[in-house]
């Protein structure tokens, strides 16, 4: 230990001499005897190192050779490191990772999690032209180099796909190439390769070479082994095969009788898809291991809670917030929802289509017959505080407003304060399950407060408890909102707003499979019972469609 101290000690003395060789010197020599303690240290220095560089500091050309070196040294380790060292001889212009790294941060941890030993399985959604399979590729080159004799199979529904792949892999270690590879395994080099069955050899010819690719079309059995890594890269082929049930079924049976019978001792697997479908491949094996701490599952939508870009790598690279919203003006929900942003809907079963509901872009002429609301209060876990607004003409209902937030009490009991001062609501049902009895008592308080500064009348606050199933509930009660209920037409909704939120909560219900949000079609069922109780709507039993 004290002789670790020393090594460090001298190795800072030598940096604050700019004397850059010796400081490296003793750097690694630090990091081959500890490389977890030695490695902040290599982090400092390249920050002193980068600085020099970017100030044309004396020696500025000599530091930057320094600075590759201290990325060569940790690139076999850090896969980041590996990510940077890889495209060094690149011109920067040219280079894949570097212009991408921040949208590609969570991937690049969550991979080194996965050659880390801290998971077994990892799933990945994202969306297309961010990098996502780029950066799986060179995850795939870095553990050909750290274990050469563990098979590594990619498959996917694509051979031309793989194709690629192989080619690009071909790239990456090519020790004439302009990639960095060779000099970061040095020793280590491609003896052998199929492209016909898109083989490649590390360090010595064996049957189950160090990369395999196959489609998981052709049939695996016998030809391919994954020893290290199983990578499966968009097993489902695309919306078609998505929406057929018995395609997905199909393709799943083929997955655990053929790609996952190819794994072999404690082999680990990845998975990059786009996730058209809830009971898609990853759907169905992130069910499997809800409760596997050593599975993980990452979703980087397109857009984030700012409906602003995650991805704006700047230049020719990037994906700008104007581009994803031109895009989303374009597509339809559910191939927009699947591909950007990571929520796969089913198209059958939807309980509200987007196609069919009424839209409005401006109320009927005169003052409505009431301003009414009701409120589907959160019950904590992820479910969201439900408030819409509906303005009452005869026998129709048009939303106006709403609240449709996940935040906390104190802030959704303001926001529900707020909306109902704000539209002069008469009468507003809270469901008085769970927390919604204490919330009740919140949000009127909250609004007496509000309507006295006012002058205004407050609203009157209802509580009612719900004993019907939930889904039933839902389902039995959609007609009234279907043939009575009217929504703005999409063209007048702020993107981002709680409106839009609404919306799209609305049509992702679905009566088949599981859904993630339910608060949305559970207000508009309690606001069908609550006017029915008010003797304005007709509710309609229907044949229960599942």
């Amino acid at each position: 230990m004290a002789e670790f101290e020393e090594i460090v000690a001298a190795h800072r003395a030598y940096s604050l001499a700019s004397k850059w060789d010796a400081a490296y010197g003793c750097l690694r020599y630090a990091y081959e005897a500890d490389p977890t303690r030695a490695y902040p240290e290599i982090i400092k220095y390249r920050e002193k190192l980068t600085a020099g560089v970017r100030q044309g500091a004396k020696g500025a050309v000599h530091m930057y050779d320094v600075l590759r070196d201290t990325y060569f040294l940790s690139a076999r380790d850090k896969f980041d490191d590996y990510c940077i060292a890889l495209e060094w001889n690149k011109d920067p212009g040219a280079r894949f990772y570097l212009p991408r790294r921040e949208g590609l941060k969570p991937i690049v941890r969550e991979l080194q999690r996965l050659a880390d030993d801290e998971l077994d399985l990892l799933g990945i959604s994202a969306p297309p032209g961010i990098g996502k399979t780029g950066v799986a590729g060179f995850f795939i080159t870095w553990l050909a180099g750290k274990h050469p004799d563990e098979g590594i199979l990619i498959g996917s529904h694509n051979g031309s796909f793989l194709r690629g792949l192989y080619e690009e892999f071909l790239r990456e270690l090519d020790p004439n190439g302009n990639y960095a590879w060779a000099q970061i395994f040095p020793g280590h080099r491609v003896v052998k390769t199929n492209a016909q069955d898109m083989k490649i050899d590390v360090d010595r010819a064996q049957r189950f070479s160090t990369i395999q690719l196959s489609s998981i079309e052709s049939g695996n059995a016998g030809k391919v082994r994954a020893i290290q890594l199983l990578y499966c890269d968009d097993l489902v082929e695309g919306i078609e095969e998505a929406m057929s049930e018995s395609r997905l079924e199909t393709k799943w049976t083929k997955y655990t009788t053929d790609l996952k019978q190819r794994k072999q001792g404690n082999c680990k697997e990845l998975h990059i898809a786009t996730r058209w479908a809830v009971r898609d491949v990853v759907g169905r094996i992130e069910d499997a291991n809800a409760d596997n701490p050593r599975a993980e599952f990452i979703n980087l939508p397109a857009l984030d809670e700012k409906d602003e870009s995650n991805f704006n790598y700047g230049g020719s690279n990037g994906f700008t917030t104007e581009f994803y919203h031109n895009i989303r003006d374009t597509m339809d929900e559910i191939s927009w929802n699947a591909l950007y942003m990571g929520k796969p809907m089913e198209r059958e079963g939807r309980l509200y289509d987007p196609d069919t509901i009424m839209r409005y872009t401006n109320l009927p002429e005169g003052e409505p017959d009431a301003i009414i609301g009701v409120c589907d209060t959160a019950n904590g876990g992820g479910d969201f505080t439900v408030l819409p607004v509906f303005a009452k003409y005869g026998t129709e209902h048009y939303m106006i407003d709403c609240v449709c937030s996940d935040g906390l009490p104190e802030v959704t009991d303001s926001l529900c304060a707020d909306i109902l001062v704000k539209h002069k609501v008469k009468m507003c049902q809270f469901e008085s399950n769970s927390a919604g009895s204490r919330t009740a008592d919140a949000v009127q308080q909250k609004v007496e407060d509000l309507c006295k500064s006012k002058n205004q009348v407050p609203c009157k606050i209802l509580k009612k408890h719900s004993q019907a199933e939930k889904t039933t509930k839902i389902i039995v009660n959609s007609p009234f909102i279907k043939n009575h209920c009217h929504f703005k037409d999409e063209r007048i909704i702020l993107r981002g707003s709680p409106y839009a939120i609404f919306m799209r909560q609305m049509f992702s219900y679905t009566t088949v499979g599981k859904n993630k949000h339910d608060d949305v079609p559970d207000a508009l069922a309690q606001y069908t019972l609550f006017c029915d109780g008010l003797g304005g709507a007709t509710v309609q039993l229907v044949k229960r469609p599942f």
